[in-house]
Parts: C-alpha cells; sequence; structure tokens
C-alpha cells in the first residue's frame, strides 16, 4: 500500500488540522484521540511517511524507532498511567480496521481495561 500524503495524520503533522497535542519531539508526536475508549487514549505517530508498523520496521531509522518506543514510557508517564498499567494496540490493514494508512499506536490507560478492549458504558469513565 502506498502512502497517501492527504491521510488525516499527515495533515496533523503539517498543521492543516489541529490536535491536542501531548508529546511532541524530532521524530514522533502523540495526541488525545477524539473519540476516546478510555480516560487515557493517546495517538501516538512517527513524523515520516509509514503506513504500517511492518512499514515502519523495516524502512525507519533505528534513531527514528528508538524515539518511538522512548516516547511510549514518556507519554505513560506523562499521563500518569506508567504504575496503574495501560495498553498499546497497533492496528494493521483491513482486517484490524486499520483507519488511518499512517502507521500509530494507541496508547490507553486510566481505569481498569479489562481482557479486551470495549466502549465504556453509560456512567463509566
Amino acid at each position: 500500500m502506498a502512502y497517501d500524503r492527504n491521510n488525516v495524520f499527515a495533515r496533523i503533522l503539517r498543521g492543516e488540522l489541529p490536535c491536542a497535542k501531548v508529546y511532541e519531539d524530532a521524530h514522533v508526536l502523540a495526541f488525545r484521540d477524539i473519540h476516546p475508549l478510555a480516560p487515557v487514549h493517546v495517538i501516538l505517530i512517527p513524523k515520516g511517511e509509514y503506513v504500517s508498523a511492518d512499514d515502519f520496521s523495516a524502512k525507519a531509522s533505528e534513531v527514528e524507532q528508538a524515539a518511538f518506543m522512548r516516547a511510549i514510557g514518556k507519554i505513560a508517564q506523562h499521563e500518569g498511567v506508567q504504575q496503574s498499567g495501560y495498553r498499546i494496540l497497533a492496528n494493521h490493514g483491513a482486517a484490524a480496521h486499520q483507519e488511518v494508512p499512517h502507521f500509530h499506536l494507541h496508547i490507553f490507560g486510566g481505569r481498569d481495561l479489562g481482557p479486551m478492549l470495549r466502549r465504556p458504558r453509560p456512567g463509566e469513565a
């Protein structure tokens, strides 16, 4: 799959669309999901043009990959979920329901996530 330079995350990186930034460095950007599934729901994206985890692991530099992995811990600490626990999730391709063709991780936390992630019921955080 070719990289689509008009995907929503590419537009956020170019400043064409706003985001609620949580973390940024030279290689990554993290921001709050606009449809959160948990009290903490952050999207982490590399600044390079990568479609999937496969693409990122094959083409990103070691510096980009290290920055991406280090950002996960920094975000967890910043969001206060490092001790209580958090989940990271990356979808790849149609069968996994990848909605944006730009490699990204979801970081979830702030409540007991159970064995699988689900939308909170009314009255739940």
